[in-house]
């Protein structure tokens, strides 16, 4: 098995072989246009159309009303991070609330009070980062500009279930992580971000689904750039657009659509891959623990240690030599973290809980 499809890495993640052929191809000369897809105009019909193509292939498969406006921004979600405040905190609204729920929602919380004030609804730091609430049981104020979470946390591996009913205030979601992992219900949300290189393609692209209605209150005062209409009014193509990240995004949505079938497939797939990891790390419990309580373990990162830390390096090292990369636990928690993204097949899995459980019983 290749390389690339045992890459267990937290990010850039893996693309699905069919997608790589693809774009290997597109590098040297689109198809459809003979010129290399690094060298096409911004303003070129061709990527006008692929613009079109992928955001009506994420409303296709998301199920997103045009009640919501579909932008591709730049950045990351650490910009999206400062503009979420600047945006939609707005004047005559309580501070908008976070919940802290491990690495990442931390970073979104910081970043916040430097742009505004805001609560912190929850902060799981007293648990270890090892559980998550209940969104429905915080106690949100009835005038906060709205709630922020995230939906999946990548390096605790904890992620939160798909929330399907609007809250009392605007809910604003980072789903960088499991975005189009599984369906979701857009209408329960004002506001759905992910960033790119997870589960979306390279690094490059960050998809921002935002509800009309709350484009209403951004105040007059930002940059262009920072505000949100300038991207929705521009079709995302304001200043120059990462074209490639754009071009392998639609790729994936249409791999998505017509190779695995849509999302409540790929959903399948991806609880028969996290199952099978989680089964084969509690059956070898007295050599590994995990790091999330079980209720709230992610389908897509699996945080774990060998209660013998020593034994950790040398499984990363044992497990290179079997062409599985991408084991490294982030440098917060430490230890090792299976990234199970959309593109890491069932095959692989098998593969890294074979290594797993071999190596575990050498060591027992």
């Amino acid at each position: 098995m290749k390389s690339n499809a045992l890459n267990f890495s937290g990010g850039p993640g893996a693309l699905p072989e069919s997608v790589l052929e693809q774009t290997r191809i597109a590098i040297t000369a689109l198809p459809d246009t003979g010129i290399s897809v690094l060298g096409m105009s911004h303003r070129s019909d061709w990527f006008r159309a692929i613009l079109d193509e992928a955001e009506n292939n994420l409303r296709a498969l998301l199920g997103i009303s045009d009640e919501y406006a579909v932008t591709f921004q730049q950045g990351g979600s650490s910009l999206q991070f400062a503009m979420i405040p600047m945006n939609f905190a707005g004047q005559g609204f309580a501070p908008p609330e976070y919940v802290t729920s491990g690495y990442w929602s931390g970073r979104a919380t910081s970043e916040a009070a430097k742009v505004t004030d805001r609560k912190v609804a929850w902060d799981g730091h007293t648990t270890g980062y090892r559980r998550l609430p209940d969104l429905d049981q915080l106690a949100i104020s009835d005038s906060a500009a709205y709630l922020h979470y995230v939906t999946n946390e990548t390096v605790e591996g904890l992620q939160f279930p798909v929330y399907e009913k609007a809250p009392r205030v605007p809910l604003i979601a980072d789903m960088s992580s499991d975005f189009l992992s599984k369906p979701i219900s857009p209408d329960a949300y004002s506001m759905i971000y992910a960033h790119a290189q997870k589960n979306l393609g390279p690094a490059g692209v960050t998809v921002a689904v935002v509800k009309r209605s709350l484009l209403e209150r951004i105040p007059d005062t930002l940059p262009a750039i920072l505000d949100f209409r300038t991207h929705v009014s521009h079709g995302s193509n304001y200043n120059t657009p990462p074209v490639f990240a754009i071009y392998v995004l639609t790729l994936i949505t249409r791999w998505l659509r017509d190779d695995i079938g849509g999302l409540h497939a790929m959903q399948s797939i991806n609880e028969r891959k996290s199952q099978h990891l989680y089964d084969t790390l509690d059956a070898l419990n007295e050599v590994v623990t995990i790091h999330a309580d079980p209720r709230w373990r992610s389908q897509m990162n699996v945080s774990f240690k060998f209660r013998d830390e020593r034994l950790g390096e040398e499984f990363i090292h044992v497990a290179r030599e079997q062409g599985i990369i991408g084991l490294e636990g982030h440098r917060s928690i430490g230890g090792l973290r299976a990234s199970l993204y959309n593109a890491v097949t069932e095959e692989a899995v098998a593969t890294l809980t074979n290594a797993l459980t071999e190596f575990s019983l050498q060591h027992a």
